[in-house]
């Protein structure tokens, strides 16, 4: 009580940006890609303007799918991802919204999180005008339109922010949270995934009203304590995390979609030799060590596994990155059934190189 949050999230954020360099755009439907260098139309949706949903296109399906949804839309546009102009419009937009808070937490390339209690005096009719402001600079500056969640905690203000887009603005003052939250599909509390709530609907249990039915102790056996004492809490609007400054990234990661999907480990191996020594590239010319390895693929039904390890001392030896990126492969691959379509790796844990290195590092 008494903390004013707000949760900003910018509206398709990657098919936005193109439509503000290519202002033609707007009108059609508009497909971001992350294409595969498999060639073709391999690949995924990164993101499609609120056109292109019409059709049944979102995030996450092939790009196969996509231009089949979209096939009567002889305008729709396939783009590839530039990350690094999205970079650039984030950082632009950032800026200006970090000189309007009290506390700034960088989410992401579209969102992020604002304390705001100290600069509204507690107060949601200043926080609204506010939020109003920003919305309106980022707008005159920069052409992007996004949504803004306000409440007194940052899981109602994220829920919020999504309440009414495109370009929307959503106040939840505290006294408004059970009145705004229980009409609500389960899905919106963030961290349900389609599993967790497949399970609620097995129970006839739809909206967020009909969850909080369910006591403490049924949701800790149904779902684990951690889970279970989280889900009670959330449904109730209940959440006392700060909004804290973000520390700077701590690992350097590379994933590559395979030429074919494959469960060979010889095949798996060879291309993870290759992503070893672009990572270990990086983090030699970052001039850092790592501590800890991971490697992380997704497998043919577009599902995820990842596994990694501590190392005893920090490194930046290639042939150290290897060794322990083969072990944990070879062990993942244990009992695997699926084949597996994109393969990544990680270090992390990182440290800098300063003056003389040190012996295992030599060695």
């Amino acid at each position: 009580m008494g903390r004013v949050i707000f949760h900003i999230d910018f509206d398709y954020f990657y098919a936005q940006c193109e439509e503000v360099r290519r202002p033609e755009l707007k009108t059609k439907p508009v497909c971001v890609c992350v294409f595969s260098d498999r060639g073709g139309d391999s690949g995924a949706i990164a993101t499609a303007n609120y056109t292109a949903r019409k059709y049944g296109v979102k995030s996450g399906i092939p790009i196969s799918f996509a231009k089949k949804r979209l096939e009567q839309r002889s305008d729709a546009v396939f783009l590839p991802v530039d990350f690094e102009y999205y970079s650039e419009m984030t950082e632009k937009a950032m800026e200006i919204i970090k000189k309007n808070a009290d506390i700034f937490e960088y989410v992401g390339r579209d969102e992020a999180y604002l304390d705001v209690t100290k600069r509204v005096d507690e107060d949601f009719k200043k926080a609204s005008h506010l939020a109003q402001q920003i919305k309106n600079m980022i707008k005159a500056n920069l052409k992007l339109s996004c949504s803004v969640g306000i409440s007194s905690n940052k899981l109602i203000s994220k829920i919020a922010s999504d309440y009414h887009k495109p370009d929307g603005l959503t106040i939840v003052e505290p006294n408004e949270i059970e009145q705004f939250l229980e009409p609500l599909n389960i899905r919106v509390i963030p961290g349900i995934g389609k599993k967790t709530e497949q399970r609620f609907q097995e129970m006839n249990l739809e909206t967020i009203q009909d969850l909080k039915k369910m006591d403490v102790f049924t949701l800790n056996k149904e779902f684990g304590r951690k889970n279970g004492t989280y889900i009670y809490n959330a449904i109730r609007g209940i959440n006392d995390e700060p909004v804290k400054v973000k520390e700077e990234s701590i690992q350097y990661s590379k994933i590559i979609t395979l030429k074919q999907d494959s469960k060979d480990e010889e095949f798996l191996l060879e291309n993870l030799k290759e992503l070893c020594i672009q990572v270990n590239e990086v983090i030699k010319k970052n001039n850092k060590m790592f501590k800890s390895v991971g490697i992380h693929f997704v497998q043919s039904d577009l599902t995820n596994k990842s596994k990694s390890k501590m190392l005893k001392n920090s490194t930046n030896n290639l042939e150290e990155l290897e060794k322990n990126a083969r072990q944990l492969l070879t062990d993942a691959l244990d009992n695997q059934t699926m084949t597996i379509r994109r393969l990544g790796i990680k270090v992390s844990d990182l440290t800098e190189i300063t003056g003389q290195r040190d012996i295992t590092n030599y060695f």
